[in-house]
């Protein structure tokens, strides 16, 4: 079974989400800059020769202002959730991003059930990591899920 356009929109938000979130933490670029940034290069455009699936812009939007607007919060519900003695420092940075934009997602995006949201930031760890770092994923942000629905 093929996702649904609007889904396969939804997950390219996503996965734009992590890498906007990473740029900004990396460059320090401006909020209103790096989403037009993004909206302008970025979402739906060819980039050597793959062309990238449509991402639903306005949840783009809010999954990056908000994860960035909610930073203190999200990181202390992370934090709480990482074994004793890891610090969200210790983390890679694009998992870190990958964690945010899930946990912003958990709270705030009460429109997503858990388990597809869980199941779509899952599959973004994948696109970047290997199968222990996506359980890893699935473990903090179901626990997460847990303490914010």
């Amino acid at each position: 079974m093929t996702a649904s356009p609007r889904s396969q929109a939804r997950s390219a938000a996503r996965l734009a989400a992590v890498q906007a979130l990473y740029q900004q933490r990396m460059e320090g670029t401006p909020t209103a800059r790096l989403i037009d940034e993004f909206h302008q290069h970025r979402l739906g455009a060819e980039i050597d020769g793959t062309e990238f699936v449509d991402a639903e812009v306005d949840f783009f939007d809010d999954l990056v202002r908000g994860t960035l607007a909610r930073s203190d919060e999200i990181d202390d519900l992370l934090t709480a959730r990482l074994a004793k003695n890891w610090t969200l420092a210790r983390l890679d940075k694009t998992m870190l991003q990958i964690l945010r934009a899930g946990s912003y997602e958990l709270i705030a995006r009460q429109d997503v059930p858990v388990a597809a949201a869980i199941s779509e930031w899952v599959d973004v760890a994948k696109a970047f990591f290997d199968d222990r770092e996506a359980k890893f994923v699935n473990g903090v942000l179901d626990a997460v899920a847990k303490s914010v629905r």
